[in-house]
């Protein structure tokens, strides 16, 4: 499958999909490419998230997780608490207000040199900077 291409702020990622969840992977795709801004999040420990409001992807769950690792992307499709797309940079249990959530695992940060110090920079940034841009795009 083709790789993502993330850059947040002038931090740049690769992830692979993941081929465990192909109806989430296809969701994704059509938000593809992706502009937002990324946030930190309140309830789930070393993460930044993508939130999504009322928007409803269509999807069940598939290679979901309470605990994605750090480049881990995950999407929560909504239900209990609003869609939202998890970019964790260290230990993170997706959770919301209202509880524990569990997330599709999508895409993973694919590991080249500095990746996990460039990944703490982005939670930094959002914790302390505020929100950051991020693009996502297909790439080669």
């Amino acid at each position: 499958m083709a790789a993502l291409k993330i850059q947040v702020g002038d931090l740049h990622f690769s992830a692979r999909w993941e081929a465990a969840a192909p109806r989430t992977v296809e969701a994704i795709r059509r938000l593809l490419p992706l502009e937002a801004k990324l946030i930190h999040c309140r309830w789930s420990g070393e993460s930044t998230w993508i939130p999504y409001g009322d928007f409803r992807p269509g999807i069940d769950w598939e290679n979901h997780t309470s605990h994605p690792g750090p480049g881990q992307l995950a999407m929560y499709p909504g239900g209990i608490s609003e869609c939202e797309i998890f970019f964790p940079y260290g230990a993170t249990q997706t959770a919301s207000k209202v509880g524990p959530l569990a997330a599709n695992h999508f895409a993973t940060i694919v590991p080249d040199e500095g990746w996990a110090d460039r990944l703490r920079e982005v939670g930094r940034r959002c914790l302390w900077e505020g929100a950051q841009p991020i693009r996502i795009k297909e790439g080669e």
